[in-house]
Order: C-alpha cells, then sequence, then structure tokens
C-alpha cells in the first residue's frame, strides 16, 4: 500500500543546432514585429519582408528553405547594425547622446525565465535569449544580470553545468554591481538549486538561506516562501526529516503573513504529508491535510483537491479508520479521473484494493486492484504497479490461493525489478552530473593557480600533474573495476549462502516436529494451544522469508525471529528449557544492522544437542555487547557439554553434520574478506570445579553495518 509523496506536489509515490534556434528566435511573431520597428528607425525598408516571412513560414515545405531565409534575413539585419555602429565609428557600443530603450530586452529576458519551469519548452526559452542578446548587440549595451541567469537557467536545464554556472556567476557579479537585489536573490535561489543538483549540499543550504535573508530584509514578496520550499527539498532529499519539517512550518507561517494562498497550500499538503507516513502524528496532519483541502476548493485547484484526499485517507487508514479511509480516496477519484491524473488515480483504487482486503472483502479488493492496474498502465506507472501486485500476492496467500499468489508475485518482481532499474539509471545520471560538476570547479582551481604563478613553473608543475592525474585516474578506474568484479562475485556467495541457510532453517525435520505438536494439540481439542503454536509458526516462517531477502538487517529484526524460534521450542519440548535475551543498552537495535539468520543456528544447537540430552531443566542465555567496531553475541547453555555431544552421537550413531553453523562461519569468512575484518566464532567448554562439564559457551563477533 502507498501514500502520494509529498516531496513534489504533482508526482507520485511519493529533476541544439544552431540553424534551428535561429529559425526560432526570427518566426517568433513578437520577434518579428519588433524587428519590423527596429528596421524602420535604420532606414531600411524592410518592415515588409518581415511580414512576407512571417507569413512564408506556414508554406514552407523543407527545413532547407527555412534555413535559406533564416540566414539571409539574418544577413541583412546585422548588416543594418553594421553599417550603422561604422558610420559613428564605433563598433556595438552605445551612443553617450541618447539613453538606451532597454524595455524590449527585459521583455524577452522576463518571457525567457516564464518559460524556465516549462523545460519541455526549451526552444522557446532559446528564442527570447536569442531575440535579447540580439538587441543588446544592436544598441551596443552590456548583457544585463538578468539575461546571464536567463541563460544560467536555460543551459541547467538542458544538462550544460559548467555554462550554466559560468552566467550565474556574471549574473551575481553584475547583479551586486548594479544593486539588482531582486536579481541577487534569484541568482542565489538558482546556485542553491545548481549546488543541490551537483551534489554540493552544505552550499546549497547556504544559498537559500542567503536568499531567505535579503529577501526578508528587503521584503520581495512572495522570494521568502519559494526559497523556503526548495530548501525543504534539500533536507528532503538527504533524509533529514526533523528539518524538513521544520522548514515546512516555517513556509506555511510566512505564507499566511503575506496571504499567499497556493504556498500555504502547498506547504500544508507536504507537511501534512511527512506526518502522516514516518513519525506519524495523525491530528496535526489531518489538521494539515483538511486546511490544504480547503484552500484547494477554494481555489478550485483539482489537483491539490485530488492529492490532500488521497493523503488524508492514507492517514487514516494507518489509523485503521477504513470507512472514512473508503470516503476520501472515493473523494479523491472523483477529482483525479475526469482530470485523467492516472497515476493519482492508480494509487486510490489500490489503496481501496487494500482496505478491502484487510476488511475481508476480496470481492471489492480485487475490483479496485484490477481498476488501479487499468490505471497505473495507462500512464507507464510502474511503482503503483508493483507495490499494488505485490498487495494482491499477499491477498492471495492468505486465501490460500498459491496459484494466483504465484501469478502476481512473478508480475510484483517483473515491476519491482523494472522500478529499482529505473532508480539505478537515475542514480548513475546524477552521479555523472556531480562528477562534471567536481571535474568543472577541478579546472577552474587549476586555472587559477595558473594565472597566480610564473608561466614556465606553472606549465611545468600542470604537465605533471595531467600526467599524474592520467595515471591514478587509469589505476583507479582499473581498481574499481576489480573491486566491483570482488564484489558481484562475493554477493553472489553471500545470496547462495544465504538461501541455503534459509533452506537449513526450514528444514523438513523442524517443520515435521512443529506440524506434530500441532497434531496433538488438535487431538487434545486445546483450541487455544493449537492457536497460540499456528501462529508463531506462521508469524516465524513469515519473518524468514522477509529476512531472507535482504543481506543484512536491524539486529530487532534478527532477535525477534529469534524469540520465536525459542518460543516455538520452548512449547515443543514441554517447557524443559528457560531462555535469557541480554541486549546491551549502547546497542541501538533499530540503527544497528547485522548479517540475516546468523545468531539462530548456534541456539539450535545448544538446544540440541547441549539441553535435550540433560536431565533437569535447560537454560540458554543469549547476550549482546558492543566490542570496538563489532557486537560480542554470547551464547551459553547448561547442558552436557561438547565432549558428551560427541560421544552421544557415536553410540547413537547419528550421522548428520550441523550445516547451519558451518554456513554461518563461511558467511563470517566472506564479510572478512569483503570489509578487511578479523571476525571469528569461539568455543568454549564450561566445566565445574570438579572439572565436569556443565555447558558450552559460544562468542559471536558480529559485524556492525549502519
Amino acid at each position: 500500500m502507498s501514500a502520494v509523496n509529498s516531496t513534489l506536489p504533482f508526482v507520485y509515490r511519493s529533476w541544439p543546432g544552431r540553424t534551428k534556434e535561429l529559425k526560432l528566435c526570427f518566426f517568433n511573431p513578437d520577434v518579428i514585429k519588433l524587428m519590423n520597428k527596429k528596421i524602420k528607425k535604420n532606414n531600411f525598408v524592410l518592415f515588409i519582408f518581415g511580414n512576407y516571412f512571417s507569413g512564408a513560414f506556414n508554406d514552407m515545405k523543407t527545413n532547407k528553405l527555412a534555413a535559406l531565409i533564416s540566414i539571409l534575413f539574418f544577413g541583412i539585419f546585422f548588416m543594418s547594425l553594421s553599417s550603422s555602429a561604422g558610420a559613428a565609428g564605433i563598433a556595438f557600443r552605445k551612443n553617450p547622446k541618447h539613453a538606451v530603450d532597454t524595455s524590449d530586452i527585459n521583455k524577452f529576458t522576463r518571457k525567457a525565465l516564464i518559460y524556465v519551469s516549462k523545460p519541455q519548452k526549451s526552444q522557446l526559452i532559446k528564442a527570447n535569449i536569442d531575440t535579447a542578446e540580439a538587441l543588446c548587440l544592436k544598441e551596443g549595451v552590456e548583457i544585463p544580470a538578468l539575461l546571464h541567469l536567463a541563460r544560467a537557467e536555460y543551459f541547467f536545464i538542458n544538462n550544460d553545468y559548467n555554462n550554466s554556472l559560468q552566467e550565474a556567476t556574471l549574473a551575481m557579479k553584475l547583479s551586486k554591481n548594479n544593486g539588482e537585489i531582486k536579481v541577487v536573490a534569484m541568482t542565489l535561489n538558482f546556485l542553491g538549486r545548481y549546488n543541490l543538483k551537483t551534489g554540493f549540499i552544505d552550499e546549497s543550504i547556504d544559498n537559500f538561506n542567503n536568499a531567505i535573508t535579503i529577501a526578508k530584509e528587503k521584503k520581495l514578496k512572495g522570494y521568502t516562501e519559494k526559497n523556503y520550499n526548495d530548501l525543504a527539498d534539500v533536507y528532503n532529499t538527504i533524509g533529514n526529516l526533523k528539518q524538513y519539517r521544520s522548514t515546512l512550518q516555517l513556509l506555511i507561517n510566512t505564507s499566511n503573513k503575506d496571504r499567499d494562498t497556493l504556498q500555504i497550500e502547498n506547504g500544508c499538503f507536504r507537511l501534512g504529508s511527512s506526518l502522516s507516513d514516518k513519525e506519524r502524528d495523525f491530528k496535526q496532519a489531518d489538521s494539515l491535510l483538511r486546511k490544504c483541502l480547503e484552500i484547494s476548493l477554494i481555489r478550485k485547484d483539482t489537483a491539490f483537491t485530488a492529492l490532500s484526499l488521497a493523503n488524508m485517507g492514507w492517514n487514516y487508514y494507518n489509523e485503521k479508520k477504513y470507512d472514512l479511509a473508503i470516503s476520501c480516496y472515493r473523494r479523491s477519484l472523483s477529482y483525479s479521473l475526469p482530470a485523467k491524473r492516472y497515476s493519482n488515480s492508480a494509487n486510490s483504487f489500490g489503496n481501496l484494493g487494500t482496505i478491502y482486503r484487510d476488511m475481508g472483502d476480496t470481492e471489492k479488493a480485487l475490483i479496485n486492484y484490477n481498476k488501479s492496474i487499468q490505471q497505473a498502465k495507462a500512464d507507464n506507472d510502474i511503482y503503483n504497479l508493483y507495490w499494488v501486485y505485490q498487495d494482491m500476492s499477499e491477498m492471495y496467500i492468505r486465501k490460500k490461493d498459491t496459484a494466483d499468489a504465484y501469478k502476481t508475485y512473478v508480475l510484483f518482481k517483473t515491476y519491482s525489478d523494472a522500478y529499482i532499474t529505473k532508480n539505478n539509471s537515475q542514480g548513475l545520471t546524477e552521479a555523472k552530473i556531480r562528477y562534471e560538476a567536481n571535474k568543472y570547479n577541478n579546472e577552474l582551481e587549476l586555472l587559477s593557480l595558473k594565472l597566480s604563478n610564473q608561466r614556465l613553473l606553472i606549465y611545468g608543475y600542470t604537465g605533471l600533474f595531467v600526467l599524474s592525474l592520467a595515471i591514478g585516474i587509469l589505476l583507479f578506474s582499473r581498481s574499481r573495476v576489480n573491486a566491483k568484479r570482488r564484489m558481484s562475485e562475493m554477493n553472489r556467495k553471500i545470496s547462495e549462502i544465504t538461501q541455503a541457510n534459509l533452506r537449513q532453517q526450514m528444514n523438513p525435520h523442524f517443520i515435521f516436529n512443529t506440524l506434530n505438536s500441532i497434531q496433538y494439540y488438535m487431538y487434545k481439542h486445546d483450541k487455544l494451544a493449537t492457536n497460540d503454536y499456528l501462529t508463531k509458526f506462521s508469524n516465524l516462517m513469515r519473518k524468514i522469508l522477509e529476512n531472507s531477502q535482504h543481506t543484512c538487517i536491524p539486529l530487532r529484526d534478527e532477535l525477534d525471529a529469534l524469540k520465536l524460534y525459542l518460543e516455538l521450542e520452548m512449547i515443543r519440548f514441554k517447557d524443559r528449557f528457560d531462555y535469557e535475551i541480554k541486549v546491551d543498552e549502547e546497542i541501538d537495535s533499530l540503527q544497528y544492522k547485522v548479517p540475516t539468520m546468523l545468531i539462530q543456528p548456534y541456539v539450535e544447537n545448544s538446544i540440541s544437542h547441549g539441553l535435550m540430552p540433560c536431565e533437569g531443566k535447560g537454560l540458554v542465555k543469549i547476550t549482546l555487547k558492543l566490542k570496538n567496531d563489532c557486537i560480542l553475541c554470547t551464547i551459553e547453555d547448561n547442558g552436557i557439554g561438547r565432549e558428551a555431544a560427541q560421544m552421544r552421537k557415536k553410540v547413537m550413531e547419528i550421522n548428520h553434520n550441523s550445516l547451519g553453523t558451518q554456513i554461518i562461519e563461511s558467511r563470517l569468512d566472506l564479510v572478512n574478506a569483503m570489509y578487511g575484518t578479523s571476525l571469528k566464532t569461539i568455543y568454549t567448554d564450561l566445566k565445574n570445579n570438579s572439572g565436569e562439564p556443565e555447558g558450552t559457551r559460544v562468542e559471536i563477533q558480529i559485524p556492525i553495518m549502519t
């Protein structure tokens, strides 16, 4: 089941050939009108050609004709500029005898910045920027700071990060020199987004905070809210939930003060959605989402209306208020379906299916699941497809319909793998972006070094540096390839050993004995004991299956599975032993992760070979303490000891080897190889003062994986 992602309001759970540019620039109707006016001022009778040019575009048959006309028109226009400039004796400089009208330059610059929020209109952005640049050239004026900022935005959305940073640096320098406070604030906001994209988190936070300070001091309306919203994105990216929520609260407070209903709506939705998921606060989340809903209805904003209703449903679902959750999701669908917001609709239908599943109404659950799948496929929404199929598979498992459970599970894995592949691809792209940004910054530093030292000395050191860098990169890349190959092989071995460990834990002997115990209680008509035993057995199987999907899990999950196993063994052996589990207070069982299914095989050996042959009541003590960079797990029993156990095996002719402990030791060997550690398992035979065996102690050094 899934909530709607609150990071971006419209994303669900929840960033050119020259001839073409010229063509776009001069086929723009606004540009043609302007050129007619400007050409008249230069005594050219070409405005008729401009109007003809505008109409001719609609009748063109080939790109060659468009390119030819563009070149002719462009050549005539710049000849006129050159002639007028040459007559004055100064090439492309501002005429000091009259003030320059920059309103048209600003007009096209502002248009370009408006289109920046729509990256799919990149060509229109470029057309307006080219027009503004042409006007600067004609009037002989310096390119203004705002136009540099527009150029930076254009390069940014086209992934040209080097030129983007250059233009932003020029925009910042010019705007500060000219006292253009608004442009300074806008450039700081851009640099914040640039640094977030290229991985410079601290710099991004500083940029947004500086922009907020300027906006507050100079009372720039709307700028404070925008920067709080973008700053929240930074904290959300790095997973700082506390700062993320406090920044959204500042966004809401500032928006209320400025009566900015759009940002109030946005802030309430994002903060309310966050509070309905991790570290939940039901009442506050409900209040914020209702506020978002109220504003969206007034503004007739169907997008936020559908989203806020969906996440209100999610909030109610987490409180197990199923009727209210169903009502919210149905209301959300009444807005998302007419608007063809497929992902939103798929999310709502899927969650309705899961609610009905949890209520035991399989028929309604299937109807809603199928509608969710239909909506998700319409938008190729693989995320919603994978979790819906996962929930369906769980529903069939509860019904004990193994055939359909298998079919839906296969579909779940198909879409899950596609989703993971997509995310990995995005991660590689972002890594490449950060690499290019770092490379560009390094190049700037190197250039600065060249300018500050003597030329001959710099050339020598630069050549040496470049050579060393090339060799280093070559060696580093080769070592990384080898390391990746080794890691891949080790991961494969870990996976094989983990699966072998899983099969060993679920061995037929254990399951047979468990089922016999269940049958025994059923014959005795002890329904309570039978139900208790079945519940614990199913929970243990579920835990083992869930944990086996991960290389490492939180320590708490490992201990939960171990407790279930011990409780089952106590019931099976009719309380012939007790157990104790002590965890050091310094160990955070949620934060610390350990390799999966590591402790249970040793405990099983302790019970089977140490305690069961012993007369009287046995005791297993399991203690976990921090020791340097690992967790020391001690398993101690008061059984017959290892020597007696070996003798018993020979007498009874037991031909069984403990595969579980062998697999665990193999896994520890692999971990040591991967992380350069020397972790091991130590066995100690316990004896009393008379030298008689009184149990066994096993010390396992478990690696910590946070």
